[in-house]
């Protein structure tokens, strides 16, 4: 195949390389799918094309933190979801508070969401963030003891489909937005009280 000469021939390369895709590409990256680079200007004139293409379709073109990438659109996982042999994993209120926390006040250390939740933090719900990639230290504050400072990664952000933490949607919508909800009681592994809210900065939650 001669190599192609007009946007509407990038733009197949382009969409053809994105639908291949198992992660996002940004643009540096999709450049080198031409002998001729394009420039990034070109690159993105054509994904913001694409993207409007695919508008009202059952995926979509999206840009995230790590790049551009083809996505289902939200509304249409309900559906998927019936086909998946496994469920989904299932988070605490005290894992989504905790995360909720990290992502609004970054960076912070596990002191800082204890005194805003008035509740000992588990180790096990820390874990689970790290675990799921969604937080990492990032650093440690300059105070006796250093404790380490946690800050949400790229990683949280490509799961919500955003390009940079200020596209954060309102704090209340984070928890319909990622699917978070609360364990039945008995598959809970934090111990916390997710119903109670803590009003004494003595209580905790075992590990």
């Amino acid at each position: 195949m001669q190599e192609p000469s007009t946007p509407e021939a990038y733009k197949q390369i382009l969409e053809a390389a994105l639908l291949s895709a198992s992660v996002p590409r940004p643009v540096s990256v999709l450049r080198r799918l031409f002998i001729e680079d394009p420039g990034p200007d070109m690159v993105r004139k054509l994904l913001d094309e694409l993207r409007e293409a695919w508008q009202g379709r059952s995926v979509e073109l999206v840009q995230t933190a790590g790049g551009w990438r083809f996505q289902t659109r939200p509304d249409m996982q309900v559906f998927l979801d019936r086909l998946k042999d496994e469920k989904p994993p299932k988070y605490s209120r005290a894992v989504l508070e905790t995360l909720a926390i990290i992502a609004y006040r970054q960076p912070v250390t596990r002191g800082d969401i204890e005194e805003i939740r008035g509740v000992t933090v588990s180790t096990n719900v820390i874990k689970t963030l790290e675990s799921r990639g969604w937080v990492d230290v990032v650093g440690h504050r300059d105070t006796p003891g250093r404790p380490a400072l946690l800050a949400t990664t790229r990683g949280f952000l490509e799961d919500l489909g955003l390009r940079s933490l200020t596209e954060l949607p309102p704090l209340t919508e984070i928890e319909r937005i990622m699917d978070l909800v609360e364990l039945p009681e008995s598959d809970r592994d934090d111990g916390s009280d997710a119903e109670a809210a803590p009003t004494e900065t003595n209580q905790t939650e075992s590990d």
